[in-house]
């Protein structure tokens, strides 16, 4: 699954050890715009302190995320766990201004203009 939002709180770093050896877990909470109402979604990154290094709270990214839930004395728990973050791409204005036109030269001449400034009237009515 993959959403865009931004970094609303970083929580505490985790640290411990285990058969396989060391790891580290850190909690981030985004906050995605849906419309008029915000959610919030907890993520955890497990053993990715290079990309939580690079995290800023207010920055916008798009996270992807694996969704797993199992089952433990009989109560279920869900993990979002976070595999892949990049920076939400900002769409920059257009960086060249548009080319100035020519300026513009007085009043056209028309061939029929002596017929005008005779003072001759043609129009038809």
């Amino acid at each position: 699954m993959e959403f865009e939002g931004t970094v609303y709180k970083m929580m505490p770093v985790t640290k411990g050890a285990s058969a396989r050896g060391e790891w580290q877990r850190q909690d981030v909470v985004f906050e995605m715009q849906e419309g008029n109402f915000t959610r919030k979604l907890c993520v955890t990154f497990f053993n990715r302190p290079d990309d939580v290094a690079k995290l800023k709270e207010g920055a916008a990214y798009h996270v992807s995320v694996n969704i797993e839930s199992r089952e433990y004395n009989g109560r279920w728990y869900t993990d979002v766990r976070a595999w892949r973050l990049q920076p939400k791409e900002v769409v920059a204005p257009a960086a060249a201004p548009m080319p100035d036109l020519p300026p513009l030269g007085g009043e056209p001449s028309y061939a029929s203009e002596p017929a005008a400034a005779s003072g001759a009237d043609d129009l038809p009515f």
